[in-house]
């Protein structure tokens, strides 16, 4: 799989640091609130790090996941559809979101729009990536692992049409593979 990796951006020991990191933070935050957050991964691309930064938020949270899609290829489309929704009530929760990157922001945005609406109490972001560079929606998550250029990236969870997520870092995906 390395053929297709232009460079790599974040290696998996910067990853590791990072999530540990933000995990003492976020519990710090969430104790000083006396909040316990239900912690919610968009799926796909958020489940290696959220598996890695839950290991390090040292409260007694409650895990959940949505699906919701508004990629096709390698553009987002602005339009969210959901998938996938939750499993349990978020009324009167705080929910940190799990997200791989904050791109557009479109979707962050519609997915916390939700989640208010269905009587959340706060629903905080924290992201792998950012990259702000793409940003069309006044958006940020209040943690964020790394800031990245306008590359296309691949690998933690990220992917190009489903592939590449399985790769331990964060790489630029060569412009030929998803050119052709």
């Amino acid at each position: 799989m390395l053929d297709v990796v232009e460079k790599v951006l974040v290696t998996q020991e910067e990853i590791m640091k990072r999530c540990a990191e933000m995990g003492k933070q976020i519990s710090e935050d969430y104790k000083n609130k006396k909040e316990i957050p239900l912690v919610v991964g968009l799926l796909k691309g958020s489940v290696p790090f959220m598996a890695e930064i839950i290991k390090h938020i040292d409260l007694e949270i409650q895990i959940d996941f949505m699906d919701v899609s508004s990629y096709e290829g390698t553009e987002s489309l602005g339009n969210i559809r959901i998938v996938k929704d939750l499993d349990c009530s978020v009324n009167n929760l705080s929910i940190l979101l799990v997200e791989d990157i904050v791109d557009t922001g479109r979707t962050l945005k519609e997915v916390k729009r939700m989640l208010m609406s269905k009587g959340a109490k706060e629903v905080n972001v924290v992201s792998l990536l950012d990259k702000p560079e793409r940003r069309v929606v006044d958006i940020e998550a209040e943690y964020v692992g790394f800031t990245i250029p306008n590359e296309f990236v691949v690998g933690y969870g990220l992917d190009y049409d489903q592939k590449y997520r399985n790769l331990p870092y964060i790489g630029v995906l060569k412009r030929e593979v998803y050119e052709q």
